[in-house]
Order: structure tokens, then sequence, then C-alpha cells
């Protein structure tokens, strides 16, 4: 049974529950399984010798949802080459696709944790009540080590951009 982290966030100012160890600067980046799409999945093996920015969202088609890809995909055109943003939320890969061709998100990847859960559950976010992935951000460095975390104490808050961008711009 993984661990619960109950009262480690709020979902408007109500208590929720993170299933998942709370992960710290410099801990290894665990291993996850998500999908691309229906038919493909990805790990964190397949981003390996980059700096991977992960942010991650409860559902794309919610405000600060919308809001925090949309700021990434802008952030992600200067980050390098050597750089990834990854969006990893519970919506369907069908939803993902849409969503990202109707806002114009080109930069950043979008991964879906529908089926198993397991980055979410991995990394911490999993929200028991909800089965959706808490709104957080990791920085992981080339060797995928963690070099930067924010988990947000309030689903409907933004995280902290320019942190998570400094983080990424301190490793290059």
């Amino acid at each position: 049974m993984a661990q619960e982290r109950t009262g480690a966030a709020t979902f408007k100012g109500n208590p929720i529950t993170l299933i998942g160890p709370q992960l710290k600067v410099g801990d290894a980046a665990p291993d996850f399984t998500v999908s691309k799409n229906l038919l493909e999945d990805a790990s964190l093996k397949d981003f390996a010798g980059k700096i991977k920015l992960i942010s991650v969202v409860p559902s794309l088609d919610t405000g600060v949802c919308d809001a925090q890809t949309r700021r990434f995909n802008e952030e992600a055109a200067g980050l390098g080459d050597d750089v990834v943003v990854l969006t990893i939320s519970a919506d369907l890969p069908f939803a993902q696709a849409r969503w990202c061709g109707a806002a114009g998100v080109d930069r950043v990847v979008t991964l879906s944790d529908y089926k198993s859960r397991s980055f979410g559950e991995a990394y911490g976010v999993l929200i028991k009540e909800f089965q959706l992935d808490m709104r957080s951000i990791f920085v992981v460095d080339k060797e995928d080590k963690i070099a930067y975390v924010e988990y947000l104490g309030e689903m409907t808050e933004h995280p902290n951009y320019e942190a998570a961008v400094n983080a990424v711009k301190s490793l290059r």
C-alpha cells in the first residue's frame, strides 16, 4: 500500500489526501509509465540526457491548468534543445491532443497518467479523493536527480513559474 499524506494539500480550502512519497531536491527521480497516446507509453528513460521540467496539472480543461501549460509552452522556446517540458495530467490522450490543438500549444509534451496513475503515485501527487494528479512542478537534471520541487498547498493556486524556469537555467 502506498503512503498516504492526509491534509498535505487542499482543494478550495478542503483537505485532500495525496498518495505517494514527498520527494525532495537531491532524490533520484522515480521512473513512471504514462501514455503518449492510447497505444504508446512513455517513461523517464525516454527523456534521458535532457533536463526535464515536469509540470503536473489536474486537468488541462480548467483555468489554472490551462494558464500553467500555456505559460510553460511560452517558456520552452527559450530553454534550449537540452530541455524538455512535460505536462502530465490524468486527462485522456485524446483530450490532451484536442486541447493542445485548440490552444496552439506545440512546445510542451503532454503525457497522460490516466491508466495506472504511475506518475502520481511515484511522485506523491495522486489525489486519493479525485484520482487526479495534484498541481506540482519538478525539475529533473540530466542524471535524473531532482533539482527543484514545488508541491502546491492549494490545488487552485498557480505555481512559482519563475523559480521553476530559473531552476532549469541553473542546470545549463
